[in-house]
């Protein structure tokens, strides 16, 4: 593992379109919750992290050069005492829109009937399958842990975030923090890195709705995939029931 970039923001404070960002500039690839999605065999690493038992990190992030969002945010110590060269970069984010934004998303995601749909859907479709483990260690590690299972308390939340992004800057020597928002766009991020700005706009990879979208595309699946399923249910009861009365 070798790592010269470790983000520690918490997830929805503009992550992937610093993930993209850094990898435009070179540091790619850049480690993103959207892995675990796509590489579902890695969640096991990251409970062992969050037990606090040994972890093979090349197995998860040796071919990575950054990560940013969770849950590389809730190591960020670790991986910088084993990257002791690399930067950090706390992405903040005005928190009553952050908590706004996380409970519209990544947390809707977690509840209970999200989990059910995510569940049944994955019956019929493969692809749905990751995203049952993945958020099922997202609610592990980021609701129950981090927020102590109360993400729902919106004080308690936005006082966990604001806690952490305190640490961040407390623990991290300055002259390797960069306290960042997206919206500041390239110049602060490429002077940190030491990097020259480029030509083109910064990206903005606003996933919000796209992400609302697809939960509401699974739902909408599950509930015709479910209603298919009640009513071929339904016609073989009722070929049976005239089997037995012939």
């Amino acid at each position: 593992m070798n790592l010269e970039v470790i983000g520690a923001g918490f997830g929805r404070t503009g992550t992937l379109s610093l993930k993209v960002a850094l990898e435009e500039l070179g540091f790619g690839p850049c480690y993103h919750m959207r892995e675990l999605y796509e590489h579902p065999e890695h969640v096991g690493p990251w409970r062992s992290a969050m037990r606090e038992e040994p972890v093979d990190w090349e197995r998860v992030l040796g071919d990575y050069r950054a990560t940013v969002d969770w849950p590389g945010c809730s190591f960020y110590e670790e991986l910088l005492e084993r990257n002791p060269d690399a930067k950090v970069i706390l992405t903040v984010r005005d928190p009553q829109r952050w908590y706004e934004s996380a409970r519209d998303t990544i947390y809707r995601a977690s509840r209970p009937s999200y989990s059910a749909a995510f569940g049944l859907a994955g019956l019929v479709m493969p692809r749905v399958r990751p995203i049952n483990s993945a958020s099922r260690f997202v609610s592990e590690l980021v609701w129950e842990g981090d927020f102590d299972g109360r993400f729902g308390d919106r004080g308690h939340a936005i006082e966990v975030f604001e806690r952490h992004n305190e640490e961040v800057e407390r623990r991290v020597p300055p002259e390797r923090l960069l306290v960042y928002e997206v919206k500041q766009g390239w110049g602060p991020l490429c002077d940190f890195l030491g990097v020259e700005t480029p030509d083109r706009p910064f990206p903005h990879a606003n996933d919000g709705e796209a992400f609302r979208g697809f939960i509401r595309r699974v739902r909408l699946f599950t509930a015709a995939t479910l209603a298919v399923g009640v009513s071929l249910a339904g016609l073989a009861v009722l070929r049976l029931a005239r089997r037995r009365r012939r």
